[in-house]
């Protein structure tokens, strides 16, 4: 376990060296932020309430999903891909460690990074433009925690699997559409309650949620006590079985994996 932790904590420092990325990405989320939250208003000033959620339930939904995007990683990750078109896998996959956990443990520094330098300055700056809620007990504030460290294992778990497809594909970024598929069943593009009963009815079997809608409704209060139990119950199964997944087509490449001169 010290191997990884060491591993997770280079890749914090490691993204300290793109200071000038971080900021053009703050101002970057701050301004869909703003622009999000517009349409937020410009919806709830015709109705006080929409499917439960009123205004400042948006407005807070629309600032947390700026605020997560890069702490998950939604899109423009593809590392492991590109470690696998290199070659460079081979020599990781001969070194005493474990390849799938030595990912995990730098996306989670990475993820980390993000949480400080990108996610809660996106959040406070939310809060100079509009009225934003805020969890009313120190209790709500443990439980996102858990919850963003499900986000942040979930999302890694399907780029993962994503991402090692590059043993059998010349050019992975065509799954990048498979991504934005998952992104818009997370709830980021709009919140869950406001689809469809019968697309909902499908999203709540699917892990999706977790990379972004939990986080938020337990940040909102919409899921709590027994509920908030059964969900993360059902959540740490599908995190289970999309690990087991990775690392399933993650042997399966190795078989097929040629390097040249052994």
């Amino acid at each position: 376990m010290r191997l990884y932790w060491e591993v997770a904590k280079r890749s914090f420092q490691r993204q300290l060296a793109y200071r000038a990325a971080t900021l053009a990405g703050l101002v970057t989320n701050a301004f869909f932020g703003y622009l999000r939250g517009a349409v937020f208003m410009a919806l709830f000033a015709t109705r006080p309430e929409v499917a439960g959620w009123d205004v400042r339930d948006a407005l807070t939904y629309t600032w947390l999903t700026q605020a997560l995007i890069m702490i998950v990683q939604l899109w423009g990750w593809w590392e492991v891909a590109d470690n696998i078109k290199t070659g460079d896998v081979a020599s990781d996959l001969a070194k005493p460690f474990d390849y799938y956990t030595f990912w995990l443990a730098r996306d989670l520094g990475r993820a980390c990074y993000h949480l400080l330098a990108r996610g809660l300055p996106t959040f406070l700056i939310g809060f100079l433009f509009y009225d934003l809620l805020l969890p009313p007990t120190p209790l709500v504030w443990l439980l996102l925690a858990v919850t963003l460290l499900f986000a942040v294992v979930m999302s890694f778990a399907f780029r993962f699997i994503i991402n090692v497809a590059a043993f059998w594909l010349l050019d992975t970024r065509g799954l990048a559409t498979v991504m934005g598929g998952i992104i818009f069943l997370s709830g980021f593009m709009v919140p869950v309650a406001f689809f469809p009963g019968w697309l909902q009815a499908v999203v709540g079997w699917l892990p999706f949620t977790a990379i972004v809608m939990l986080p938020i409704e337990v940040y909102l209060g919409k899921m709590t006590g027994l509920a908030l139990l059964v969900e993360l119950g059902r959540l740490t199964v599908w995190a289970v079985i999309l690990i087991a997944a990775g690392r399933l087509v993650l042997a399966v490449g190795e078989r097929r994996l040629v390097v040249q001169g052994g």
